[in-house]
């Protein structure tokens, strides 16, 4: 059947030689760990995890975390394998096109963009917001919506702002743009080891009591939409803590680790990538997973989770507010900002690559890969995805939409996951820089778990995932099919 058709590994590399749409291999392991580092540390660990033990897990949101962080280590050591196995851009979606074919890349392809574009427009609007948080702490109250109304619909120039900034660095070549977004890197794993060490002092024993508080009602009954699918198959009131909390909160919290597979697409701007890949990507992931546990041990040790409850919009600066320690809140709130950032940088990055992987296999209009010479970006691609990016940051409001950016990067997981071992049976012969080791039990074990946490995401988010993918297919069948270069040699 056409639409199964695959793309050699051969044929994958051979593509980063084509005259025009090549792209420049410099990074090294570490500028990849800074990367996985960089776009996971911002609005997870300075909201998310505040946010899930209000309303999830309560102290136990250090398990969701855990959880979160194993499922996403098992998934990103089958990216690993891919990786130094195939090291082109696009991710998952050439890893899937070499082991499932053509339709299944096509659809975690159009996942990724879904993924990574929303999460860009999500933490650029997030960081107009801490951008007026910190200018209030200088006595400076200044309000970046210039326009709203109430429909909803506003207009934010900060978003805008700095979607501009880092756009403009990426043209000038990644390289340059990843050592700055190091340094800011570099300066924000500073503030929350910070914020770990004070937050310390203010830990009181009896707030982990109970520790997995008993469940009890949202008070939500009437709306089906809200509540979980697996709930919603299982006939259950919608609810919160308890067990059930416990993974629900993993699958909220999971939004922090979302990042790992965009270091996977620049696969083929890295130097040595069989070995620098899965260095640079388990490394960060290790980074990560320490810091965020640390963090939700601190927020749940210095205040009651009714406490972070009651408040509206809880957050890191929340539990410090709560103790009395509002001199901690500006320090919070610039390092919200600065972590914010180098989130957006990368995600402005990733997305582009995708997008560009695309676009070189013929599923998108081929003129959107070309490369420049001087700095051997696709310059005008990623002009165009940044003033996507751009304008829903500044003018829609997308907070709503977080749920997406984690149905996105699990579906994308879970074709990664049962992807190794068909890779293994299909193309033994491959070398492999990294092996996730007792396959294909992990890779299954990754995939099916990844599959759980979507479970545990909201009817509502499952439906506008499948009007997404509904366009994926109207776009694939009307354009992608039938243009596709494999396709054509193949004919």
């Amino acid at each position: 059947m056409g639409v199964m058709r695959r793309k050699s590994v051969e044929a994958a590399l051979a593509s980063t030689e084509e005259t025009g749409r090549q792209l420049k291999r410099s990074l090294s392991a570490w500028d990849l760990a800074l990367m996985g580092v960089s776009v996971a540390i911002g609005a997870g660990i300075f909201s998310v995890g505040a946010s899930a033990a209000a309303t999830k897990a309560g102290p136990a949101v250090t398990v969701s975390f855990v959880i979160a962080a194993v499922v996403c280590g098992l998934a990103i050591m089958c990216y690993a394998e891919f990786a130094s196995a195939i090291p082109v851009a696009g991710s998952a979606y050439t890893f899937s096109y070499a082991s499932m074919g053509e339709l299944i890349a096509w659809i975690i392809g159009w996942d990724l963009i879904l993924e990574m574009m929303l999460a860009a427009s999500v933490v650029a609007s997030y960081w107009g917001v801490y951008l007026s948080e910190v200018l209030k702490t200088f006595n400076a109250d200044v309000s970046t919506v210039v326009l709203g109304s109430p429909s909803g619909l506003h207009l934010d120039w900060a978003p805008i702002l700095i979607v501009a900034i880092l756009t403009t660095l990426l043209i000038v070549g990644t390289k340059i743009s990843v050592r700055v977004t190091n340094v800011f890197t570099l300066i924000k794993v500073a503030i929350v080891l910070f914020v770990i060490v004070v937050g310390a002092f203010f830990i009181k024993a009896d707030n982990y009591k109970p520790f997995v508080p008993p469940a009890e009602s949202t008070g939500d009954e009437g709306s089906a939409l809200h509540q979980t699918l697996f709930a919603f198959l299982s006939g259950q009131e919608p609810s919160m803590y308890g067990i059930f909390g416990v993974f629900g909160g993993a699958a909220l919290v999971f939004f922090a680790f979302i990042g790992f597979d965009v270091v996977a697409t620049t696969a083929e701007e890295t130097k040595n990538p069989q070995k620098t890949l899965p260095k640079g990507i388990l490394g960060g992931l290790i980074i990560v997973s320490v810091l965020y546990i640390l963090t939700t041990l601190v927020v749940t040790g210095m205040v009651s989770y009714k406490d972070l409850a009651a408040v509206e919009s809880p957050s890191l600066a929340t539990a410090f507010q709560l103790v009395g320690a509002d001199w901690a809140a500006g320090t919070i709130s610039l390092g919200t900002l600065i972590g914010l950032t180098t989130v957006v940088s990368v995600l402005l990055l990733g997305t582009t690559r995708i997008v560009f992987s695309l676009s070189r296999d013929g599923l998108l209009p081929r003129a959107l890969s070309r490369t420049n010479k001087r700095s051997s970006t696709p310059v005008g691609l990623q002009i165009g995805i940044s003033i996507v990016i751009a304008i829903l940051a500044g003018v829609v409001p997308v907070g709503t939409l977080e749920e997406m950016i984690n149905i996105g990067t699990l579906s994308a997981f879970v074709l990664v996951s049962f992807g190794v071992p068909i890779l293994r049976r299909s193309r033994p012969d491959l070398k492999r820089g990294f092996r996730v080791p007792w396959s294909p039990v992990l890779p299954i074990v990754s995939g099916v778990v990844c599959l759980w946490l979507m479970s545990n995401l909201t009817v509502e988010t499952w439906l506008r995932f499948l009007i997404w993918l509904a366009i994926g297919f109207i776009i694939y069948f009307g354009y992608g099919y039938r243009h596709s270069r494999l396709g054509k040699q193949m004919a």
